[in-house]
């Protein structure tokens, strides 16, 4: 489908657009309606009034669920590790779930462009939270594992049925309120979540911070049930079903295979430790390439640029993240629970500048956001390094994350808004599922690529293999800032 350009350092007007909710069985044709089927609303509408209230709520509790999930894992991992005798699939087990979440996104668009978003949303869930009671009830390493790769198809699922309904329920001016609610929904967890978990693992059991979530999932599910409804409007009748697109699953399929392999190469030895990653990233571009849209991977001027550009950042933020806990706890001795505050202070800012975003959508552009937000990651991942090789206070790393957040919580917001407004109805399912796609491949490549710099520099001992994976971390930044001026949001063509 042909694309017309449109300037990014200039914001879209929408406030003309046409905006609202679609109605429960169908637009009526009395009523303006969108191009994606809403209905049209009054211009002092929010995202929490009352046409939207419930399914922003309903959807941001599912987010804040997996924001809990998220940080409270990342919190805890090293102590799993350690008690299950599981350091060398301590990588995977934060790169596998992102992996097989490719396959999950993928399933979930396509089905969502052919028949709307609630079984997907329904589907996910499940499979979430069957991933959770598997790892909360595991007694050693692989099969915590297994239980979040399980845990991991349903998330991926879940990001784009969520993605999906964005689309097709709020108006564009409304859109990047309801992703800095999104990111509003990881506040609390931000605040409580990585010191409650360790708490919980110190005080009781690690497995608990799997199963508690389990008990509050389905719950959380059935908020959003009513509202999705009454407001996802049934498909039209006489519209053609795309099909399911078989081969697209597969291609997914080989690059959570690719991405798998890439994290277990990692304990290879001799050549094959050499040649297995690179035989790795050659299968995993080429499965790439049929799943984001055209001329991604070569950073192509438009969506194919800012689908790349949130892989890149994601890659920088997330593989340098699941290290922050480990250094903190292993070589600066800290509980669980105090190195969570890394986390804590990460997420608080992610969510902070993620509603400032959201406030001024109507004056700061994508690309200043992209550009500030590039500044305070580049910021905070200098920072880091240096504080891990000159020694210096945890304090400083732990402040050091408040900045990586801050600027995370800029750029993915907008992003995801420059996916939707390149859409329409009969893609929103494919780039909703390839902004997610490159969000999780870019941070399980990264992930996958620090614990194979992790074990090549655990010979030498000291901070060097921290120092060795933040930087690598440094390099996905580093390539976002080249690629960053051509993310754009490209309007289809009527």
């Amino acid at each position: 489908m042909p694309f017309v350009e449109t300037d990014p350092s200039e914001p879209r007007d929408t406030s003309s657009a046409v905006s609202g909710a679609p109605a429960s069985v169908g637009p009526k044709e009395t009523e303006p309606q969108n191009a994606e089927g809403a209905l049209s609303a009054g211009p002092e509408e929010s995202v929490l009034g009352p046409t939207y209230r419930w399914i922003s709520i309903g959807m941001c509790v599912l987010i804040l669920l997996a924001a809990f999930e998220s940080l409270a894992v990342t919190t805890v991992m090293p102590l799993i590790a350690e008690e299950l005798a599981g350091q060398s699939l301590y990588a995977l087990a934060f790169a596998g779930p992102l992996a097989v979440s490719v396959v999950g996104m993928v399933l979930a668009g396509n089905w969502a462009d052919r028949r709307g978003p609630k079984a997907p949303l329904y589907s996910a869930v499940a499979l979430f939270a069957i991933g959770l009671l598997l790892a909360g009830t595991a007694t050693s390493m692989e099969a915590l594992v297994a239980g979040r790769l399980i845990h991991g198809l349903g998330g991926g699922g879940l990001t784009v049925a969520l993605y999906v309904i964005v689309a097709r329920v709020y108006p564009h001016v409304l859109q990047p309120r309801i992703f800095a609610g999104f990111s509003a929904a990881w506040v609390i967890p931000s605040l409580v979540g990585p010191f409650v978990a360790g708490v919980i693992a110190e005080a009781v059991s690690w497995h608990w911070v799997f199963l508690g979530v389990v008990a509050l999932v389905i719950p959380a599910l059935f908020m959003v049930v009513p509202a999705l409804r009454s407001m996802v409007h049934a498909p039209d009748a006489e519209a053609t079903v795309p099909r399911w697109d078989v081969p697209r699953i597969l291609w997914a399929a080989l690059a959570a295979v690719a991405v798998l392999v890439l994290n277990l190469s990692a304990e290879a030895a001799g050549w094959v430790l050499w040649v297995l990653p690179v035989l790795a990233v050659v299968v995993l571009a080429l499965a790439l390439r049929p799943l984001l849209p055209v001329g991604a991977l070569r950073a192509a001027r438009g969506l194919p640029a800012a689908v790349l550009v949130r892989g890149l950042i994601a890659g920088a933020f997330f593989g340098a993240q699941v290290y922050v806990p480990l250094i903190l706890t292993g070589r600066y001795e800290l509980t669980p629970s105090l190195a969570g505050l890394a986390l804590t202070v990460g997420g608080v800012a992610w969510a902070v500048t993620a509603q400032i975003q959201g406030r001024y959508s109507a004056t700061l552009s994508h690309a200043r956001c992209l550009q500030i937000g590039l500044l305070l990651l580049g910021t905070a991942l200098v920072v880091t390094i240096t504080a891990t090789a000159l020694a210096l206070p945890a304090l400083v790393l732990i402040v050091a994350w408040a900045f990586a957040g801050g600027g995370m919580g800029i750029m993915y917001p907008r992003t995801s808004v420059i996916a939707l407004q390149s859409s329409t109805e009969a893609d929103q399912g494919f780039n909703s599922s390839a902004i997610a796609i490159s969000d999780a491949i870019g941070a399980a490549i990264s992930i996958a690529l620090a614990g194979i710099v992790f074990v090549l520099l655990a010979p030498v001992g000291g901070v060097w293999p921290f120092v060795g994976c933040f930087g690598l971390a440094t390099v996905f930044w580093l390539v976002a800032v080249l690629v960053r001026s051509r993310a754009s949001v490209s309007v289809p063509a009527h």
